[in-house]
């Protein structure tokens, strides 16, 4: 594999980022709800499931003494 200098290096990357389709405002907006609800609707669930874990281990315990 060929050596690239660093001036050519530069010149590369220049030329790939020109290339790239950035997102706009709304784009980055929308997908930023979307994760925040979507993280809160996961916490919800694990918060559930723990629940639902803890009760039932709990409820084992109680037998054993």
């Amino acid at each position: 594999m060929a050596k690239t200098s660093p001036g050519e290096f530069i010149r590369q990357v220049r030329a790939e980022i020109g290339k790239v389709v950035w997102p706009t405002r709304q784009e980055t907006t929308q997908t930023a709800i979307m994760v925040l609800i979507m993280t809160i609707i996961l916490a919800v669930f694990f918060l559930g499931v723990d629940a639902f874990f803890n009760m039932v281990v709990k409820g084992l315990l109680s037998f054993a003494q």
